[in-house]
């Protein structure tokens, strides 16, 4: 069950929210449409995390004073990599590493949203072990915590200190609703209208002979690729903290205009913040961080985009992506860094949008053979001996939201809307009073919109839901 389905839309989620805000067991309640959600789409794989909340919680009971501390916490950081690494990996390293070609059955399903339920339950037991994060009081607050379904499948990665109060009292404010709802049709139209129109361009031309492509057009795609896999990604991010704040939590913000960066490592301060975090507070600084000199500090970073890559998917193209972030960020540490502040800052800019995006094209791609033939052209001009020209696989709806995507991906609109805003209060204008009128009315036409593409089938899963 995805967000952008009629099924959530128009069936799930308004039921939650009805049982939510009316029934005095707010908590009970989020916990079972949280397990019924997750087991509309992965059945007996319920057993399976609910298995992994009992696991925690009892490895969590141990990380109190005494000699088991660091045992416990060995312990449960191994079996949570275990279940991921059995679950994620364990197809690949048979046939993409050992070669084996074993048959279909053997490779086990990977259930939605492992990844991120892993990573939370795994900074939960070492935030209790640090004693930065109170313990989970029961086994139900826990399991609301890792199973909750607004950021169950695909994040934002929430720290358990960052809920547990909020889990243990909350209050739902007519503000809470109104900002909630407005992140949440917000980021349904990132998902809806930019991003799967982006995707309709990018999967045509990821899907065509090479032989057929031009230049012009592989640099479509692979703009059209940078385009969707950002709203995509920040558009579910949107949905889920507006469902946490109707909830009455704050989840932590995970995208900050990633495609203004000035530099690789600026990026990676504004791309998925909270997947970022986590690696340097939970790998990067407990391998010595930038404090153990320059050689082990490359190596931390590279190790920790290597893993980067691989968390994201057992196939070498991400690991191609991780590792080559990870280079990119070795190069802007040492003497690269030095020349990259001395330039122009549109330098910059183009500078780091060319890096991300040739990336985005290893991230994309099937095979590593795929990647560098679709780079080949890209950076070699070349025609294809198909179909040429700009316009072949795209409609003029597509072109309408891959402008509307491009202008949105930077702060242009929030600036102009601010400085509006600015404008009317020192004139002491009509609509100071009627902004939040306003902005219900503007989201009540967004969300009408976007469910018109929705009721006609035109959506697709969100890309972080295979990881």
């Amino acid at each position: 069950m995805v967000f952008s389905s009629n099924l959530f839309l128009f069936v799930f989620l308004p039921l939650f929210l009805l049982c939510y805000w009316t029934l005095p067991w707010r908590n009970l309640v989020a916990l079972l449409f949280s397990l019924l959600f997750f087991a509309w789409g992965e059945g007996a794989y319920l057993i399976l995390l609910l298995l992994v909340i009992s696991m925690n919680y009892g490895i969590g009971c141990l990380l109190g004073p005494g000699r088991v501390r660091r045992f416990a916490l060995t312990l449960g950081v191994g079996l949570n990599l275990l279940v991921l690494g059995y679950y994620k990996y364990f197809g690949f390293l048979l046939s993409d590493v050992l070669r084996l070609n074993p048959p279909a059955e053997a490779i086990p399903h990977l259930p939605i949203g492992l990844s991120f339920f892993i990573f939370q339950s795994i900074s939960y037991l070492v935030d209790v072990y640090r004693k930065t994060s109170p313990p989970a009081r029961s086994w139900f607050d826990l399991a609301l915590y890792i199973s909750m379904f607004p950021q169950l499948v695909a994040g934002p990665i929430v720290r358990y200190n960052s809920v547990s109060a909020a889990i243990r009292r909350r209050e739902v404010t007519a503000m809470d609703v109104y900002w909630g709802g407005t992140l949440f049709i917000t980021g349904l139209g990132y998902k809806v209208l930019l991003a799967d129109n982006a995707a309709q361009v990018a999967d045509a031309i990821f899907g065509m002979n090479l032989a057929q492509l031009n230049s012009v057009t592989a640099w479509t795609g692979a703009t059209a690729y940078t385009l969707q896999i950002y709203f995509d990604f920040a558009g579910y991010s949107l949905m889920a903290i507006g469902l946490g704040r109707m909830m009455g939590f704050c989840f932590p913000r995970n995208f900050n205009y990633p495609y203004v960066a000035q530099s690789v490592t600026d990026f990676w301060r504004r791309w998925h913040m909270s997947l970022s975090s986590w690696f340097r507070d939970y790998l990067y600084i407990p391998l010595g961080g930038n404090r153990v000199g320059k050689a082990r500090t490359y190596a931390n970073l590279f190790v920790v985009f290597l893993l980067c890559g691989l968390w994201h998917g057992a196939a070498w193209t991400f690991i191609a992506w991780g590792m080559y972030h990870g280079l990119l960020l070795i190069l802007e540490r040492g003497p690269g860094g030095h020349l990259l502040t001395r330039l122009w800052a549109p330098l910059r800019h183009g500078y780091t949008l060319l890096m991300v995006l040739i990336g985005w094209v290893l991230f994309r791609s099937d095979t590593i053979d795929q990647a560098v033939a679709f780079l080949r052209l890209m950076l070699l001009p070349q025609s294809g001996t198909g179909p040429s020209g700009l316009l072949t696989p795209i409609s003029h709806e597509n072109i309408f939201f891959l402008v509307l995507a491009g202008l949105l991906s930077l702060p242009i609109t929030v600036r102009i809307f601010t400085a509006g805003q600015s404008l009317l209060a020192q004139q002491g204008g009509p609509l100071g009073g009627h902004k939040q009128a306003l902005g219900a009315l503007a989201s009540l036409l967004l969300l009408l919109v976007c469910g018109t593409y929705v009721m006609s089938g035109s959506y697709s899963p969100f890309i972080y839901f295979r990881f």
